[in-house]
This record gives C-alpha cells, sequence and structure tokens, in this order.
C-alpha cells in the first residue's frame, strides 16, 4: 500500500496536472524540473558512454559533486511544490538561473566555449519565453550572450600547448568557434523575439477560447430558456384562451340564467385549463431544478410520443392529427424537455398552416447508430421562401401575431443535441420538416 501511494505521487509530480489543477507558474517549475532530472540523466549516461570509447581523463569527482547537488535541487524543487505557497514567475526564473549556473560550472570546467553543451543555454532560454513575461527572457538572453561570450574571448586568449595543432589549425579552430558564437548570438535574439511573441499569441488565443467556451455555455442556456420559454408560451395560451372563452359566455348571462343553467361543465373545462398551466409552468420550475436535472434523463419512444400526443390532443382537440410509430417500443430517447416543446412548437405550426390533416411519423431504423426521424406533414400552402431561407435566425415570422421565435429556437434546441431540422415544400402540395436526433446509447446499470 505504501509503495503504490509512493508511486502515485511520482506519477503526480512528473505529469503535469490540469490548469484547473494548478497555476502556470506552478506548472513551468513542474516541468522545469522534469527537464532538469531529464538532462541530467541522459547526459550522466552520456558521459559513461563517452569515457569508454574515449581515452581523454574526466574529473570524475567533480561530475559526482555536479550531479548529486543537481539532484539535491530537484528534491528541494519537489519538497516546494508540496507546500500551499504561492509560486511566482519570479521563483520560476531563479531555478531556470539555476540550471544556467550548473551548466555554466560544468562548461567552466570540461572544455569552455569548445564544450558543445554550452548550447543548452538556448534550450533555458526557450523555456524561459515560453513560461515568463519578456523582461524575464530578455534579461536571460542577455546573461547567456554575456557568458557565452566571456568563454569565448577566454579561450581565444589561452594559448595553446606546442605542437598540439599548427598555426593554420588553430586560426580555424578559432574561426569555428567565432562563427559558433555568431549562431548562438542569432538564435538568442531570434528566440527572444519570435518565440516569446508566439507564446504571447498562444496565450491570448486560449484565452480567446475560453471567452467563446464561455459564451456557448451562456449562449446554450439562453437557448434553452428561450426554447422552454416559447413552449411555455404555446402551452399557457390555449387553455387561457379556453378560459377566457368559457368566462365570456358565462358572463353573458345575467343571474336568473346562471342560476337555471348548467355551469358544472364549464367549472369542470376552467379547472382542467387551470391545471395544464400550472402543469407547465411545474415543468419549467422542474427543468431548472438543480437536485433534479431533466436534459440528460431517457424515456421510452413510446412515453416519448404519448407526451407529445397527450399535449396535441387537449390543447387542439379539433385538429386532424395522426401519429405514427414505427421502431421498437423499447428503444429510450432523450427525454430534454426542450425537445418536446421543440418539436411540440413544429407541430403546432404544422396544424395551424394545415388545411384538414397533420401526419406525425417516428421513426428508428434496426440499423446501428440509426437516428430518431421525426417526421411532420401537413396540406397547407407549404412553408414560405422567407422561412425556409431564415430557418436559423430569429424573428422570422409570416404570422402577424408571433414573434419569428419558434422555428429558431427549435433548430437552436435540435442542435445543441446533435440533431438537424429539415424542411421541404412538397411538389403534390404541403410541407415536411423532418427532424433527426442522435439516440442516446444505453446507460450502463
Amino acid at each position: 500500500m505504501s509503495n503504490s501511494k509512493h508511486s502515485f505521487k511520482l506519477a503526480e509530480f512528473l505529469i503535469p496536472g490540469s490548469a484547473d489543477q494548478s497555476s502556470a507558474a506552478r506548472q513551468g517549475l513542474q516541468r522545469l524540473l522534469l527537464l532538469r532530472a531529464f538532462m541530467t540523466l541522459s547526459s550522466t549516461v552520456g558521459l559513461l558512454i563517452f569515457q569508454t570509447f574515449s581515452d581523454l581523463e574526466i574529473p570524475f569527482i567533480f561530475i559526482a559533486g555536479l550531479i548529486s547537488a543537481v539532484v539535491i535541487s530537484i528534491g528541494v524543487g519537489y519538497w516546494r511544490l508540496q507546500q500551499s505557497w504561492v509560486i511566482s514567475e519570479a521563483e520560476v526564473f531563479g531555478h531556470l538561473m539555476i540550471d544556467a549556473v550548473f551548466l555554466i560550472i560544468l562548461v567552466f570546467n570540461t572544455g569552455g566555449v569548445s564544450n558543445p553543451l554550452i548550447s543548452y543555454l538556448l534550450v533555458l532560454l526557450a523555456v524561459t519565453a515560453t513560461l515568463l513575461p519578456r523582461k524575464y527572457v530578455y534579461s536571460l538572453a542577455v546573461s547567456s550572450i554575456v557568458v557565452y561570450t566571456f568563454f569565448l574571448l577566454l579561450d581565444l586568449q589561452t594559448d595553446h600547448q606546442p605542437g598540439s595543432m599548427d598555426a593554420d589549425q588553430d586560426v580555424v579552430f578559432q574561426l569555428h568557434l567565432v562563427g559558433m558564437w555568431v549562431i548562438f548570438l542569432v538564435s538568442a535574439i531570434l528566440i527572444s523575439v519570435f518565440i516569446t511573441r508566439m507564446a504571447s499569441a498562444i496565450k491570448e488565443r486560449e484565452l480567446t477560447l475560453a471567452k467563446a467556451r464561455e459564451n456557448e455555455m451562456r449562449n446554450e442556456q439562453l437557448v434553452a430558456i428561450g426554447t422552454l420559454a416559447a413552449g411555455t408560451a404555446h402551452a399557457l395560451g390555449t387553455p387561457l384562451s379556453t378560459m377566457a372563452v368559457v368566462l365570456t359566455e358565462l358572463d353573458k348571462l345575467d343571474a336568473e340564467a346562471l342560476r337555471k343553467s348548467d355551469i358544472k361543465e364549464d367549472i369542470t373545462v376552467l379547472r382542467q385549463q387551470v391545471t395544464r398551466c400550472k402543469d407547465s409552468l411545474n415543468q419549467l420550475i422542474r427543468y431548472y431544478n438543480k437536485d433534479k436535472p431533466v436534459r440528460d434523463e431517457q424515456a421510452l419512444i413510446s412515453v416519448f410520443v404519448n407526451d407529445i400526443q397527450d399535449y396535441i390532443t387537449n390543447i387542439h382537440p379539433t385538429a386532424s392529427v395522426a401519429f405514427n410509430t414505427v421502431c421498437k417500443d423499447d428503444i429510450k430517447v432523450a427525454a430534454d424537455l426542450s425537445l418536446k416543446h421543440a418539436i411540440i412548437n413544429i407541430i403546432e405550426n404544422s396544424i395551424k398552416a394545415a388545411k384538414e390533416q397533420v401526419s406525425i411519423t417516428f421513426k428508428i431504423d434496426d440499423a446501428a447508430n440509426a437516428p430518431l426521424e421525426i417526421s411532420i406533414n401537413d396540406d397547407g400552402p407549404g412553408i414560405p421562401s422567407q422561412v425556409m431561407e431564415n430557418k436559423g435566425q430569429p424573428f422570422i415570422s409570416m404570422r402577424k401575431d408571433s414573434m419569428g421565435l419558434g422555428i429558431f429556437l427549435a433548430n437552436a434546441a435540435v442542435q445543441r443535441l446533435g440533431g438537424t431540422i429539415e424542411m421541404f415544400n412538397l411538389k403534390i402540395g404541403g410541407a415536411l420538416t423532418v427532424i433527426k436526433l442522435p439516440v442516446p446509447k444505453p446507460k450502463a446499470v
């Protein structure tokens, strides 16, 4: 148990956490320590291989002492990551400078500017450019150029031993060192300028994407609110109109007529309409109840269709609407309330446009991953071209008593669930709306 616990902690240390788990500075320090450990290990392995095939004498005591210091610094950094104190950008830069100091000590004692490891300063500069603000990048860039120049001048002023190489070879080697210095200088400038700008652009892009995700989530909520509001308005409109008609008829009767007439049936109708209004408002409240989320629930296709059919039958009792279901009864679909309102909204539009008949078909093929296909067909005059071209835009309506939000909200609600809406004008007359929705996978028990 203890070994597994330590292994888990080591994995947490080696694998940087997400942005939600730690700050950018803490993540940067974590990656920097990981890079330091990797470079120490790879350099040690390379040194052993080099020593096997080379006769050069290497100060093993010095190397062992330097490696021990690096290991201690990694241990201290790991301990620091376990603390709750805030890790600042200056602290991360301090660790980068520690790496630079280790490198300078190593290069100074193992060949100076001729040691290719001195180019590792460019790696540290690139890391700084990706993690820290420009002031730290420019500071490390200037310091690296000064250090490289110091080692170059020190090597050029050092007299080589007689017989080690002739004068021409000495000049060529010195020109090579100067050329390497020029390459280092240009590389340091390029890293300081371009990588810094690229890192800033990436950070700005991440902020823009984060804001876009927030706006998308907010828009989804607004679409859901709008869809439910439109559906609730439809649900309340007809009962309220029915009650207004009944109450108007009752209001026309005088006291004597009221005593003689049987108004019990009218009272029953009023009570039913009030109950429907209350149910519509309760559905809206339950939808946004955080303790009982509805949008993730699933229901049998038969229950889903019956809910819509019951609503249409009760609200539009005189309309000729035929419901057909072509699929197995045990298939479950998303029981999203906004989806029900979207489908009801389109059906009600067809009822208002139809001359005599509206046909609704719910179909799911037996093929794998087959979508739920809802076809709504009416025998009306068809869908106006303006609505066909702008069904994804708000405030498009051909009726004076409509705000033009119904189709827009229905389209948005269906798209939010990964579905599509297609509208067609049939040659034989009438309109056909086809809604395709992905069927959710069965929930694991």
